[in-house]
């Protein structure tokens, strides 16, 4: 089938959009070179503005063409269930209360490790809280290791080799590690349901193999960096005023029912605006809300679907082509240039797929997860909170590929020997 002239523009803009993503330095560099516009500049180098930039210039140039009745019933036959997701899941789980808990539960496993707190506390934050994402979802389990790395770690004086391999490593292993359940990986989730795959399958196919590989990757960023982690002494930071366990317990319901609701909007927005008054109302145990962030994330994810939606006309022909080995490479590359979810849902709408095509689609879409800032749904949220600890407040994308290409390649072994 011929592309229409919109779905040609659609991947034109996309194209361009990957450059820009990759270009976000060169923006903020005009910012200090020209201030006259610095705020334009500014504005244009937040990688998080993007794919949401260019999917508003794709709608106009839809509303040129084809009028305001196609360019929305385009818009309301995409689903931003996911983007609105991830916004509420970064508000309630980025809450003090939940925070600390997890840190508790983190501090709590490290300490039965026979090493320096400096180094335990590093491996079971990049090992157990992506882990964790098989449970409370990925961009929950993101949000949350985020967190604690920023106020353990990139808060304080650590080399910059440390930030991109700490980041990287967080990536990959955010990508695979949800993988032990149907529901908690964004590439598992599109195709869970019609595939048949429940717990009990992605636990016995894919979850131990991550499980493995996530340990494997945890632990060698650890002993790479040993030296420096065990010179770090990590104080935590006195709350402001303690946090009763009922607080605590609340937070984590609400927690708990933004995931189990998380394909109803209607019930988990409800339920963030209830968290937020109730946050309101017990302010003295709270921090600022990243409401900013969890929003930032949110319209990102979402220029990523309105530009992904013309995507279709290339991606799937060219997933059909492949055999199952060059499909696996060919995912895990492709995850690196779009949203893996979008990927395994495209191959999801292929007929008379075998069981190792299947395989092959999502183990690819997972292994290249942590390759860019737009492969997985919940790297925006991690590169979100961890960017303004770097050098000018801006994660180089070749510094981020370069970091995540070895625990990749962990995750290739795993995926494809085991």
């Amino acid at each position: 089938m011929n592309p229409t002239s919109i779905e040609i523009i659609g991947a034109i803009l996309f194209g361009i959009a990957l450059v820009h993503t990759f270009s976000t330095k060169f923006f903020e560099r005009l910012a200090h070179t020209r201030p006259a516009h610095a705020g334009t500049w500014h504005f244009l180098g937040e990688v998080e503005v993007v794919f949401g930039f260019w999917a508003m210039i794709l709608v106009i140039v839809m509303l040129i063409i084809e009028g305001k009745d196609a360019a929305t019933t385009y818009l309301n036959g995409q689903s931003f269930t996911e983007p609105m997701f991830v916004f509420a899941i970064m508000v309630v789980a980025g809450s003090r209360p939940i925070l600390q808990f997890a840190m508790l539960c983190v501090k709590t496993i490290a300490q039965r490790i026979s090493w320096s707190e400096g180094k335990a506390f590093y491996f079971v934050t990049l090992s157990f809280v992506p882990l964790l994402g098989s449970l409370i979802t990925e961009p929950a389990a993101m949000t949350l290791a985020g967190l604690i790395l920023l106020q353990r770690y990139y808060s304080k004086e650590i080399s910059t080799q440390l930030k991109y391999v700490t980041l990287g490593v967080l990536f990959v292993n955010i990508s695979i590690g949800g993988t032990m359940t149907s529901f908690a990986a964004p590439p598992v989730l599109m195709v869970a349901g019609k595939w048949g795959w429940d717990n009990t399958f992605m636990l016995t196919t894919f979850g131990w193999k991550a499980a493995l590989a996530v340990l494997v990757n945890a632990l060698a960023a650890t002993l790479l960096f040993q030296h420096e982690l065990s010179k770090m002494k990590n104080e935590e930071d006195a709350p402001r005023v303690k946090v009763p366990f009922l607080v605590v317990l609340i937070h984590l319901v609400f927690l708990i029912g933004v995931v189990v609701f998380a394909h109803h909007p209607v019930v988990f927005i409800g339920l963030l605006l209830f968290f937020i008054g109730f946050t309101h109302a017990y302010e003295r145990y709270q921090d600022p809300l990243i409401l900013r962030e969890g929003l930032m994330v949110g319209f990102f994810l979402a220029g990523l679907v309105v530009l992904g939606g013309y995507q279709k006309w290339w991606l799937q022909p060219l997933l059909t082509d492949m055999d199952n080995t060059t499909l696996y490479f060919g995912a895990t590359l492709l995850t690196a240039f779009t949203d893996n979810a979008a990927l395994t849902y495209l191959g999801s709408l292929l007929e008379g797929t075998s069981a190792e095509f299947r395989y092959a689609l999502v183990a690819g879409a997972v292994t290249g997860g942590g390759l860019t800032v737009i492969a997985n749904a919940p790297n925006p949220a991690g590169f979100s909170i961890l960017k303004g600890s770097f050098k000018d407040g801006a994660i180089h994308p070749l510094g981020l590929l370069v970091a995540a290409l070895p625990p990749t390649f962990v995750a290739i072994l795993a995926f494809q020997l085991l």
